[in-house]
C-alpha cells in the first residue's frame, strides 16, 4: 500500500525509507537506516522532484500512483544523479512515457552513462537562473556542482519559498512518522548524524558549500527539502549556520578529539592520561576514539565539530598502525583544517609513527602542531606523563 505524506496542500513527499541497509555507498555505517526524499507537487503541470533508489523502488512507484490519482506525470526534475536518488528514473520514465526530465547539461551526460541514450530524447536542459512555470508555481534552477557530484543543481519554488536542496542538508537516517526536523528532537536525536553525514560525504567541498550558500542567501526560504533526512520548516537559519561552520572547517565546539591505536594497551595508557591532563588543565569537552573500533566516518564527524586533536599511535612494520593511517587518510581526503594537534608515538625498538603522522597532518591546510611530541618506548613511564602534561598545557593555552 502507499504511503504518501502531504508536505503542504499540493506538495507531497512520496519517497521511502530503508532500514535494513547497514553501509551508505557502502562505506558508512547507518545503524538507523537511511530515508530517501522524492516530491510530487500537484500544480497544472505534475512534477516529480527526484526518484530514489532501487531498495524503495516498489513503495516509492505505488506512492507516485496513488500522489498523481490517475493524472499523467509532466516533469521530473533531477536534481543530483548519483544513484540513490536516480536508479528508478528509467523505470520511471518507462511507467510514465509522457515525463520530461528537467536536469543540468552535466546531469545530461550521466544520464546516458547510466543508462540508454532513449532518453535523450526526453530531456530539458537548464542552466543557472533559468525557470519553469507549471501554474502557479515557478521554479529557478540553482547550480551547485560539487555539493557533491559536478552535476548537482538545487531548485528554488519562488512561489512557496521552498528550496529543494538535493544532498544539501541532508543527514543519515531513517524517518519514523515524521518528516519535520520542528516536530523532532533535532539536536538530541540528529545532529550527530546530520554532521557525520556532511563531514564524509559532503566535508571534501567546503568551498563548494559555501558558493551555495552564497547564491542561496538572497532567497527567502521558507522550507527546505533535503533528498536524505528531516526537512526543515522552523528554525532554519540555525541549521543553516551549521552548514557555515562546517563548509568553513570552523568548529562547533571548543575541545579534544583523542584517536589512538593500541596493540597492547600502552597506547591507550598513554591517550587516557592524556585526558586526564588535559581536563585537568581546563579542557572539559573531551572524547577518546579507539581507531581499532570505532568506524572512522565517527571520528571524522566529532574532528569537524571540536577544535583540537590528539593522535596516540605504535609504530606498526616501520610505519602507521593501519587503523591510524587510514583515519588519517580520511581526514586528509576530508580535507579537514584549521585544528590544534597533539602527537603521542610508541615504538619497542624504532619510533617512527609519531614522524609519519606529523607528515601527513602538515600536508593539511592551517594545521597547528603543538610541541613537544611525545616517544614512549613501550610502556609510559614517570617521564612521559611529564610530557604528556606539558603537551596538555600546551594544547590547552594554544
Amino acid at each position: 500500500m502507499e504511503c504518501t505524506t502531504r508536505i503542504s496542500d499540493d506538495l507531497l513527499w512520496v519517497g521511502g525509507n530503508d532500514r535494513r541497509l547497514h553501509l551508505f555507498e557502502n562505506a558508512f555505517p547507518i545503524p538507523r537506516g537511511i530515508s530517501y526524499h522524492s516530491y510530487l507537487q500537484l500544480d497544472e503541470k505534475t512534477v516529480l522532484l527526484d526518484t530514489v533508489d532501487h531498495a524503495v523502488s516498489d513503495v516509492f512507484f505505488e506512492n507516485v500512483e496513488a500522489g498523481l490519482g490517475g493524472r499523467a506525470l509532466d516533469y521530473v526534475i533531477v536534481n543530483h544523479m548519483e544513484p540513490d536518488h536516480c536508479a528508478t528514473l528509467a523505470q520511471l520514465c518507462s511507467k510514465y512515457p509522457e515525463t520530461t526530465i528537467v536536469l543540468s547539461a552535466k546531469a545530461a551526460v550521466m544520464v546516458e552513462q547510466f543508462f540508454t541514450s532513449e532518453l535523450k530524447a526526453r530531456f530539458q536542459i537548464v542552466k543557472e537562473g533559468d525557470t519553469l512555470q507549471t501554474g502557479k508555481h515557478i521554479y529557478t534552477f540553482i547550480m551547485a556542482p560539487m555539493v557533491h557530484w559536478p552535476e548537482v543543481m538545487v531548485t528554488f519554488d519562488e512561489t512557496t519559498g521552498t528550496l529543494f536542496s538535493a544532498d544539501a542538508f541532508g543527514s543519515f537516517g531513517a524517518m519514523g512518522g515524521s518528516l519535520f526536523a520542528d516536530e523532532l528532537n533535532f539536536e538530541r536525536d540528529w545532529l550527530d548524524d546530520a554532521r557525520r553525514y556532511y563531514a564524509n560525504i559532503v566535508g571534501k567541498y567546503g568551498a563548494p558549500v559555501q558558493t551555495l550558500l552564497k547564491k542561496v542567501a538572497a532567497k527567502d526560504i521558507k522550507m527546505i527539502c533535503p533528498l536524505h533526512g528531516p526537512i526543515w520548516r522552523e528554525n532554519i537559519a540555525w541549521y543553516v549556520d551549521k552548514y557555515q561552520r562546517w563548509s568553513t572547517y570552523t568548529p562547533e565546539e571548543e575541545g579534544a578529539v583523542i584517536a589512538y591505536a593500541s596493540i597492547y594497551g600502552h597506547t591507550q595508557n598513554a591517550a587516557e592520561i592524556m585526558a586526564r591532563e588535559l581536563y585537568s588543565a581546563g579542557m572539559k569537552n573531551i572524547v577518546l576514539h579507539d581507531v581499532s573500533v570505532t568506524h572512522p566516518s565517527y571520528i571524522v564527524s566529532d574532528a569537524f565539530r571540536l577544535s583540537h586533536m590528539v593522535l596516540c599511535a605504535p609504530t606498526y612494520n616501520m610505519g602507521i598502525f593501519p587503523a591510524m593511517e587510514t583515519l588519517l587518510l580520511d581526514l586528509k581526503a576530508h580535507a579537514l583544517q584549521n585544528r590544534t594537534v597533539g602527537i603521542v608515538e610508541n615504538g619497542s625498538w624504532a619510533p617512527a609513527a609519531g614522524k609519519l603522522m606529523r607528515e601527513i597532518v602538515q600536508g593539511m591546510k592551517n594545521m597547528k602542531m603543538v610541541e613537544p611530541m611525545v616517544s614512549i618506548r613501550s610502556a609510559v613511564k614517570t617521564e612521559q606523563v611529564d610530557q604528556l602534561r606539558v603537551l596538555a598545557q600546551n594544547i590547552v593555552n594554544a
